[in-house]
């Protein structure tokens, strides 16, 4: 299949003028193959938590090492997203998918026999190496899912995207529970080995149905990109949505115990609140950015600062002085969850637009070079977030981390929105302009 031209017909106001298309036979066949590496990728990313600090301290590993074990997955992710969209047309995005899911697959079957290496060093260096090299497989994966994507549905991208956000929140929600109840059942290796097996079997499907998807290498770069002020400015987003998600997994469960004397069961069940408000939420967002793409730039703004709404009332903070309940801190979450989806899912197809209207070329190189900034920005900020909330939860206390942790999608998005007026402002001037001399006469006399 050779990329589609990227074809969008619009209304004097940006909204969607095309009738809806009947989705053709390749399409549902892309669409089922995201899915099922959506699903497979993130419930394999999910399943260490509940049990895997607790085996590796048997091993003689602190809390620290293993929170850089758990963080190596991040800084893996970042650099490879670079490297694999940056490459994608000469590895060929079909092959890219399907080697990083077998990767993954593997990486998530190694895991799993790694209690059986010797204590100390040698486990801690292997637990290095595999997550290290399973974080490549998905950096992979992923980077070409979301080409292959934004090819093959040029003018339904955020719907799409919005749609497989069920299948993520999906994998998230049910990794933790399902590896927690298989551990409890048939011991550590088992959880990694079935699921690694599970994303095993995929492969031969994916490789039937997955369309090819060629192209023409980009000529532009990473740092191009990179120099177009919007462009950063959306990664940023990309960046403190990413950090605000992440900062909620070390700090939730330790607050909820302290705070409510909630057990752990009981904290996965107020988990879920933030998961399907996020999960549920996606598809139609998506479908609106779609539809109403002049809106799309709103959508960011209030969301960046519903965050920051949200995080400040997490607590609450401080200097509100409002005394903590548990169903404000649900209902904040279930908001947290709604506002990342409204500022998340309208940025990828929004930052294709920009950088097809700053003359770049259509095609699968570009898209790679963008799909891999949005992988390395979601990753920094899945890599800054725990870190820095773990930093701030014990030097200060959860109210705290979580007010400032807000503070960030509400700077960003605040320049953001500066951006958008100053582009406004520009744009009322030169059209202004434009008139002014659309309105002097031919002949002077």
């Amino acid at each position: 299949m050779t990329t589609p031209e990227v074809t969008d017909s619009r209304d004097q106001n940006g909204n969607s003028s095309e009738e809806p298309e009947k989705w053709t036979k390749s399409q549902i066949f892309t669409l089922i193959s995201a899915a099922s590496m959506n699903f497979s990728s993130m419930i394999c990313y999910s399943i260490l938590g509940p049990f895997f600090p607790k085996e590796a301290e048997k091993k003689g590993v602190n809390a620290s090492i293993v929170g850089m074990i758990f963080g190596c997955f991040s800084v893996f992710n970042l650099i490879f997203s670079l490297i694999m969209g940056k490459y994608i047309v000469q590895i060929g995005a079909k092959f890219m998918f399907v080697a990083g899911m077998l990767v993954s697959g593997c990486c998530t079957i190694l895991f799993g026999i790694l209690n059986l290496a010797p204590d100390g060093p040698i486990f801690i260096s292997l637990c290095f190496i595999v997550r290290s090299a399973d974080a490549i497989g998905f950096a992979a994966s992923s980077t070409a899912s979301f080409s292959i994507l934004a090819a093959t549905f040029p003018n339904n991208i955020a719907t799409v995207m919005g749609s497989l956000e069920i299948f993520t929140g999906l994998g998230l929600s049910l990794g933790p529970p399902i590896g927690g109840y298989l551990y409890q059942l048939f011991g550590y290796q088992i959880p990694f080995i079935l699921l690694g097996c599970i994303v095993l079997l995929m492969i031969p499907l994916n490789m039937c149905i997955l369309p090819r998807c060629d192209g023409v290498a980009s000529s532009g770069s990473f740092w191009q990109l990179m120099l177009i002020p919007k462009v950063t400015l959306m990664c940023l987003i990309i960046f403190s949505i990413s950090s605000c998600i992440a900062f909620l997994d070390p700090t939730i469960s330790l607050f909820l115990i302290e705070k409510f004397k909630l057990t752990p069961g009981s904290v996965g069940l107020v988990f879920l609140g933030h998961a399907l408000a996020y999960a549920l939420s996606s598809p139609f967002l998506g479908l609106l950015s779609d539809k109403i793409p002049r809106i799309r730039k709103w959508l960011m703004l209030v969301g960046s600062w519903l965050i920051a709404v949200s995080f400040l009332l997490l607590g609450p903070a401080p200097f509100l002085h409002i005394k903590g309940q548990l169903w404000l801190f649900i209902s904040m979450l279930v908001v947290t969850g709604f506002s990342l989806s409204l500022c998340g899912i309208p940025v990828f197809p929004e930052v294709i637009t920009c950088v097809y209207e700053r003359g770049f070329e259509k095609g699968l190189g570009t898209l790679g070079i963008v799909s891999g900034i949005f992988g390395a920005f979601w990753c920094l900020g899945s890599f800054v977030g725990p870190t820095l909330g773990g930093f701030l939860y014990d030097k200060l206390n959860f109210e705290w981390a979580a007010t400032i942790q807000g503070g960030i999608p509400f700077v960003f998005g605040t320049l953001l929105g500066v951006y958008y007026m100053v582009e406004m402002a520009h744009k009322r001037s030169h059209s202004g302009n434009s008139l002014e001399e659309e309105r002097k006469p031919l002949i002077t006399s």
